[in-house]
């Protein structure tokens, strides 16, 4: 039997440092930090990107573009799908195991036990890694929220980036778009520009009232860039011109919004447009409708075609949606798996129109599951026929057999696309 990497047992025992898995503070994470000699203070100029919807996609545009400059790019994010190590990208290349071992039993050695949440030690797990290794940009993406966020602890970044924010983590946010893009605001520094991309008017008059106080000069979607199709070309414009560039290669309507934001935040910056081009061309980021083409998964499904999608709130089912509607015509059927905690109904209704039919998994190994039997009743109630199934490989089959040259997506968890990833290598 193999080993277990040193990472996994050293992660296993972080994660028991705090009876909450969230519990939004930065006193903890500043306590650690201050501890650690303050790695924060000492990282290259850092891109901080918070937003309910389209972080991910965006930061990865951005870095696809930096690194096509030239220029080495740490990058934080998360959750991760398959391996923690996902979350910590140093100078381009993600963390090896020896020095993410190294670095966990340090943070593990300076906390001395002190109740601390994981997120918030892995947090600076990662500003040890970004301190010690040179590069010239660090994308840092907002774990939850953002006032509150353990990434908060960046005094002077160079740019903000606020994508579109819907409802999502309400009993930690607030149950109004406007409540909750207060929150992702947090992440405004005074005077620090910031990219704000397409929102709604609630959202828009909460993240510049913030933005008002804190004179933090903003770079609005649809007033001060605009991004949009048209004849099969990405169309940009801000006051310094027009730019026409290929569709991003992320599939999907709603990445022409993220492409957009990383776009205006790399000419912020002073990059070329043979930097946009290479955001947009070059860009990969998992799970977020990525068509899978090796592994077991692939090999059962023969003649289908086989997705997989991460989005698991209400915005991201419209987004899934427009996705679905913008490839050629084929039957869709759709294997999801959700968590409790989330909207299922808002995320189901918009993908309504397009399935033929839906199969309910219960997540394995998670114990916020939603219970199959519930995710099928739900998706009955928004009028998709759907059934249980014990295992998407097992859903994967009895779709086979009904409809051998169909579409099949699967969707409605980040946990479940992780749980995919691992499986089919």
């Amino acid at each position: 039997m193999s080993q277990s990497p040193a990472s996994d047992e050293l992660l296993a025992r972080l994660m028991s440092l705090h009876p909450k898995v969230i519990d939004l503070s930065l006193d903890r994470i500043q306590v650690l930090l201050d501890k650690l000699g303050n790695p924060e203070r000492r990282l290259p100029p850092v891109i901080h990107l918070a937003g309910t919807n389209g972080k991910g996609s965006t930061q990865a545009m951005i870095r696809a573009g930096l690194e096509a400059a030239g220029k080495k790019v740490h990058a934080y994010t998360s959750p991760h799908l398959a391996r923690f190590h996902e979350r910590i990208r140093v100078a381009g290349e993600l963390i090896s195991e020896p020095e993410l071992a190294e670095l966990l039993a340090e943070v593990e050695r300076v906390n001395a036990g002190d109740p601390i949440t994981f997120f918030e030690i892995t947090t600076c797990t990662g500003f040890l890694a970004f301190s010690r290794i040179p590069a010239d940009y660090l994308l840092l993406e907002v774990g939850l929220g953002g006032r509150f966020d353990a990434t908060n602890v960046i005094a002077d970044p160079a740019l903000c980036v606020i994508t579109p924010v819907s409802l999502d983590h309400q009993m930690y946010l607030g149950d109004t778009v406007g409540l909750i893009a207060t929150e992702k605001a947090g992440i405004l520094k005074r005077r620090v520009p910031a990219v704000i991309g397409p929102q709604t008017s609630e959202g828009l008059e909460a993240i510049e009232a913030v933005a008002e106080r804190l004179h933090a000069p903003l770079m609005v979607a649809n007033r001060d860039w605009q991004s949009w199709s048209e004849r099969g070309r990405l169309i940009y414009q801000d006051e310094r011109g027009l730019l026409d560039l290929p569709l991003p290669n992320l599939p999907g309507p709603h990445q022409i919004e993220n492409a957009g934001a990383a776009i205006a935040a790399l000419r912020h910056l002073g990059f070329d447009e043979a930097a946009c081009e290479a955001a947009v061309t070059k860009a990969f980021w998992p799970a977020r409708m990525q068509r899978l083409k090796t592994g077991p998964l692939v090999d059962l499904a023969a003649g289908a075609e086989l997705w997989l999608d991460g989005g698991h709130n209400p915005a991201a089912g419209i987004a899934l949606a427009g996705t679905l509607a913008a490839l050629p015509k084929r039957p869709t059927h759709a294997i999801c798996g959700m968590l409790n905690t989330k909207d299922i109904g808002g995320f189901l209704r918009p993908l309504a129109p397009h399935l033929s039919s839906l199969h309910a998994v219960s997540i394995p190994g998670e114990t916020a599951t939603l219970d199959a039997s519930e995710t099928a009743a739900a998706a009955r109630a928004e009028g998709i026929e759907a059934l249980e199934a014990e295992s998407v490989t097992d859903a994967l089959r009895d779709i086979l057999a009904q409809d051998p040259s169909a579409r099949v997506v699967i969707c409605g968890s980040l946990y479940l696309a992780g749980n995919i990833l691992r499986e089919n290598g």
